[in-house]
């Protein structure tokens, strides 16, 4: 067995010039006689080898044959891979069973291989083709060489057979006619033991490849996907390296969440640039056997991560509208630069997972949007309530639950009916109607009854509905207005509801302190200590009360605030809390109204007396 890497040049043993001289007949007989113990000897093999489907056992009933019949002490049958350009062989006599690649161009074989000539080789060592590194590294020592190449019926060249030291003597033309004879014999059951074993493999392939697509495109969290996807890819091709970047169409960037081989890194840049900017925006894959010699490889991240690249593999992944929504780039084949089917395999590969990597981009925005309103109903001050179409409670935020007075596993799935019930029944009602007329109603001022507690609300009930049109439940928005309600109960006692209402909507910002110019009105009543001793407790407190009223009302027309009672004294304020105009002139016309009104109202007591 020899797999030399120089180009052989063989002695081919000449042709006689003349016919021979007639022989004996004894010597005719002989030749009969050894002519059909070698038809006997190819019947022979042309049986075992047709009984046999396995390619490395076909191989080895070869070379056990042609071994014992041309008295050999070693033979090897090598056959060519046609997507490698290598000569391989998968058994060698001596030794033990493993496989032998090399260049169809090298050595003895790959000459014979080229050729198409069959050679014989009585000198190896005085060869200048001959590699003597095999025997010295195996400590064999090889002494004549035969080799034939294994030619199909229609002359194509799948082989070389190959033997090595004769045990007597050295090989000539009749060992090669044997050789070449039996060669022959075995190449029918070799083309389709190796179509089968093609078979085998492609359908293993195939089914591996279903597989992987199958647990890829199982998951749907878009950073374990990228992950799967890098790592199926790296094995798959068996690389080294492997990245998948996908387009952000806001940022015109490509980026990466995960490189194998990289960590949890995320890159980012234009997606224009580089290797990977020029798959995506072209759209055309990429195979770049030696990186450093491509204008377009950027060598500044290998020596930013301190990784050499020699191989670069880059496909596009383009979704089923035929849009490219990313690329998948492999570096660094194990055992050579990326073939043909490497390429094939990638581009089916990136094919089947883009329906998954668009899902997975499309429920992690939806997830996204998701946390992105779950967050923003938390920070609502009004409480929100979701049901579905079923009537079940489905969300209620935190402000819903702080006005309900209740924890989230007393009311998130709870059916409405159960939960707003008895003195909450009129909510369920109007809930009801806005599932059925799917228009929103609204209570202003509602009573709700929550933890045994009456709650002053504002309540607003939408229906939910699908952008295609369908019923997907209701909302309602619950506004807790108790406390307002009390503050505006209490400020009504001092000045108009309606200005009241004015320093409510105002805010917190009205209530703080601040310098404005402001109209400020007393009034008292003239001689009211002799008054007071006059009518006594009783009948002073009844003057005053109605006193006061029609006084404030003057006040309050004019949008006056009252500030105090001062005694039988008012103090009122106009241009706060809210400012006007003509405040000056207000205040005078509450003036005069005030007078006017106390007239008419003395007017009245002269009458009664």
């Amino acid at each position: 067995m020899n797999d030399g890497k120089r180009t052989l040049t063989a002695r081919r043993v000449p042709a006689p010039a003349a016919a021979p001289a007639p022989a004996p007949a004894a010597a005719v007989a002989g030749e009969e006689r050894r002519r059909l113990q070698q038809a006997e000897m190819l019947l022979a093999l042309s049986r075992k080898v047709a009984a046999i489907d396995s390619l490395d056992e076909i191989i080895e009933t070869v070379l056990e044959m042609t071994s014992w019949e041309l008295g050999a002490e070693r033979a090897t049958l090598f056959l060519n891979d046609p997507q490698t350009g290598e000569l391989y062989s998968r058994f060698a006599q001596g030794t033990f069973r493993r496989e032998i690649r090399f260049l169809n161009t090298q050595g003895i074989a790959g000459h014979v291989f080229q050729t198409g000539e069959s050679l014989l080789v009585e000198d190896p060592y005085n060869n200048p083709h001959f590699n003597r590194q095999v025997d010295q590294q195996t400590g064999f020592t090889t002494r004549n060489i035969i080799a034939v190449p294994v030619k199909t019926v229609k002359g194509e060249i799948i082989g070389v057979a190959q033997c090595l030291n004769k045990k007597e003597g050295s090989f000539g033309e009749e060992d090669l006619r044997v050789l070449e004879a039996m060669t022959s014999q075995a190449t029918v059951a070799l083309q389709s033991s190796q179509f089968i074993e093609r078979m085998k493999k492609n359908r293993e392939k195939e089914m591996e490849f279903l597989d992987i697509v199958a647990d890829v495109t199982s998951d749907i969290d878009l950073g374990s996907l990228l992950k799967k996807v890098m790592s199926e890819a790296t094995r798959m091709l068996q690389a080294e390296r492997s990245t998948l970047f996908l387009n952000d169409e806001k940022t015109n960037e490509l980026w990466s969440q995960v490189g194998e081989g990289l960590g949890a890194t995320q890159i980012r840049f234009p997606n224009h640039l580089g290797i990977a900017g020029a798959v995506f925006t072209q759209n055309k894959t990429v195979n770049i056997p030696h990186a450093y010699a491509d204008l377009r490889f950027n060598p500044g991240f290998d020596k930013k991560t301190g990784f050499f690249t020699r191989s670069i593999l880059c496909v596009p992944v383009v979704n089923k509208q035929g849009k490219v929504i990313g690329v998948t780039q492999i570096l660094n084949k194990r055992g050579g630069p990326f073939t043909d089917e490497d390429e094939q395999r990638l581009r089916a590969f990136t094919a089947q997972i883009s329906i998954g990597l668009e899902n997975a981009k499309l429920f992690a925005d939806v997830q996204n949007m998701k946390n992105y309103n779950e967050s923003m109903l938390q920070s609502m001050s009004n409480g929100v309530i979701t049901l579905n179409e079923d009537g079940k409670i489905v969300t209620c935020n935190a402000a819903g639950l702080h006005i309900l007075r209740a924890a989230a596993k007393d009311v998130i799935g709870k059916q409405a009916k159960d939960y707003f019930a008895n003195e909450n029944a009129w909510l369920l009602e109007k809930i009801h109607k806005v599932e059925e007329s799917q228009t929103g109603e609204i209570a202003m001022d509602a009573e709700l009854i929550c933890g045994g507690e009456k709650t002053s609300s504002n309540i607003n009930i939408q229906p939910l509905m699908s952008a295609e049109g369908k019923k997907l439940g209701s909302m309602v928005m619950i506004d807790d207005i108790s406390s307002e309600k009390r503050m505006k109960s209490t400020m009504a006692r001092y000045m108009d509801p309606g200005l009241a209402d004015q320093l409510l909507a105002s805010g917190a910002e009205a209530l703080g302190g601040r310098s404005v110019p402001a109209t400020i009105l007393f009034s008292d009543v003239r001689g009211f200590t002799t008054l007071s001793e006059s009518l006594g407790p009783q009948g002073i407190v009844s003057v005053l009360n109605e006193y006061f009223t029609l006084m404030v009302d003057c006040i309050t027309r004019e949008g006056g605030m009252l500030d105090k009672f001062i005694g039988d004294a008012i103090m009122a304020e106009f241009g706060l809390p809210v400012a006007h105009d003509d405040d000056e002139d207000r205040a005078v016309r509450a003036a005069i109204a005030m007078m006017r009104d106390m007239n008419a109202w003395n007017a009245e007591r002269a009458a009664k007396g």
